[in-house]
């Protein structure tokens, strides 16, 4: 059987842009087009609106540049609008060859905000289309508030795409524009346009506000559409679009008789580099690209996948370009405990196991977060074992901040048995810290300290501001990355006591 094709178009750099406080550069949105056509290898992108700013039309033809160099200059569209040519000009200044022509799929839109009728709205529209044409831009429709209007207007929205399907374009889209459309509604309505004009190439293009992004999608491509707008991250205005990797999943595991050609293995590093890039972060437990995602937290799951993999599902993290985690808690288990010392190289005894099983389910009790980076330490401390030394001390450190002055460090640290000393200056007491640090490190060790590449510091919900803070330091040993934590009630100690750990891992 021959499985129907399903365009995958990414509206990240568009639709996603519109996040609130999200706004990228022109050297980050060619970065993110990169990637998202030679990478996770989608179909298509909408990469910018038409005339927003001039920021936004060096982006453009940044990009266009780049397409036309590598042959992908149609899978690049831009959003216009019908005004009298002012976005086709923009088009052809930014080198565009392909327009999502943004117009009204309702008739309360149409009525209220355009103030015009059906035909004088068409015959503006068509003007925009052959203006188009003439200058060689392909044209895609979208309509606006599509989903109101197979609501609360059909009759509008089917004179309408009665006169759309007369004219010179390549796909009609349907937006549900501000997320109200339940599955049930989806499929009847993709599935009436679809009966009707069995030819047209039709995409959906869906936004979460029901939390329904997802579900809306698999009813869409089962009633017949050809194409699907999803964004990086569920990216977008108020509860965002349809996230690109929930669907990508769902399609290859549930919707079997349709094809897509996205490479899913490349999607976390897609969507890291765009959670950097934008600042929006990505939730924890979001599907797939979220942090604890493959992470078996009860100690029962850990003791299964070593009974024959009995927690696995089909979302394997191997598939996303991830690794499976076991977390380390109150309700770990000896398996759990188990699967992180393998990872570590560290072997004990089921009595030793025990114990540290126990000291793990008392620092849960009290909510420390534990690690596997913790496990050294834990080990060394409930077995009064000489194991896993202690090798490197901050034995005592002075840190200055004074008005008018570069803050500064007096370091003490003695590895190995022996005392070594630097003073040096930062741009923060953290930083004077680290670059006392890293003297010392080039003078005495041949070692290269990891690369620090993301610093969090977080506060108990409800604490006040005497309460303890957790520094999470994450850093970058060739290519492996590890975390560590610290613990304090002064933000800068519990930085360098989550240093002085990484120090004794490296």
């Amino acid at each position: 059987m021959t499985k129907r094709k399903i365009e995958i178009m990414d509206t990240t750099l568009r639709d996603g842009e519109q996040t609130s406080g999200v706004s990228f550069s022109v050297s980050e949105k060619l970065t993110i087009a990169k990637l998202l056509v030679l990478e996770l290898k989608v179909d298509r992108l909408e990469i910018a609106s038409a005339r927003v700013s001039e920021g936004e039309l060096q982006a453009v033809k940044k990009i266009t540049a780049w397409a036309s160099e590598n042959n992908n200059i149609d899978k690049i569209e831009v959003l216009t609008f019908v005004d009298g040519g002012k976005s086709i000009d923009w088009m052809l200044d930014a080198g565009a060859k392909v327009q999502n022509l943004l117009t009204k799929g309702s008739l309360n839109h149409l009525t209220h905000q355009l103030k015009k009728t059906p035909t004088e709205h068409f015959a503006d529209i068509k003007a925009t289309i052959d203006l188009a044409a003439k200058n060689d831009i392909k044209t895609n429709v979208y309509l606006e508030d599509w989903s109101n209007g197979m609501r609360n207007s059909k009759a509008y929205v089917f004179e309408y795409l009665d006169f759309l399907v007369t004219q010179n374009i390549e796909r009609i889209l349907l937006p549900d524009t501000l997320g109200i459309l339940t599955p049930e509604e989806t499929f009847l309505y993709i599935d009436e346009v679809r009966t009707k004009y069995p030819e047209i190439h039709i995409d959906f293009h869906g936004h979460n506000d029901y939390d329904l992004g997802v579900a809306n999608v698999m009813e869409a491509v089962k009633a017949g559409a050809n194409g699907l707008h999803l964004t990086i991250n569920g990216m977008g205005e108020r509860a965002g679009n349809a996230p690109m990797a929930s669907v990508l999943a769902v399609i290859k595991d549930f919707l079997v008789d349709v094809n897509i050609t996205t490479n899913e293995k490349a999607l976390h590093k897609v969507s890291k580099l765009v959670e950097t890039f934008s600042g929006f972060r990505i939730p924890v437990n979001k599907p797939v690209v979220g942090a604890n995602v493959f992470t078996q937290t009860a100690g029962i799951h850990a003791d299964g996948d070593n009974k024959h993999n009995l927690y696995f599902n089909d979302l394997m993290p191997e598939r996303f370009g991830r690794k499976r985690k076991y977390a380390l808690g109150k309700t770990s288990g000896k398996a759990n405990i188990q699967k992180n010392l393998q990872d570590l190289g560290i072997s004990l005894n089921d009595d030793e196991l025990k114990k540290v099983t126990q000291r793990i389910i008392e620092l849960g009790d009290k909510k420390e977060v534990v690690s596997q980076d913790d496990l050294p330490y834990i080990i060394s401390d409930v077995l009064d074992s000489d194991t896993i030394e202690k090798r490197v001390v901050v034995e005592n450190y002075v840190l200055g901040h004074a008005k008018g002055m570069k803050p500064s460090t007096t370091l003490q640290l003695i590895v190995e048995g022996v005392l070594y000393e630097a003073h040096a200056q930062g741009d923060g007491q953290f930083d004077a810290f680290m670059n006392a640090l890293k003297k010392l490190y080039k003078t005495h060790s041949k070692k290269e300290l990891p690369a620090l590449i993301d610093y969090a510091v977080r506060i108990p919900p409800g604490s006040h501001s005497d309460a303890l803070c957790e520094t999470i330091i994450t850093w970058k040993r060739e290519k492996n990355e590890f975390i560590t934590r610290g613990l304090d009630s002064d933000q800068t100690v519990s930085a360098i006591k989550a240093t002085e750990k990484m120090l004794n891992i490296i």
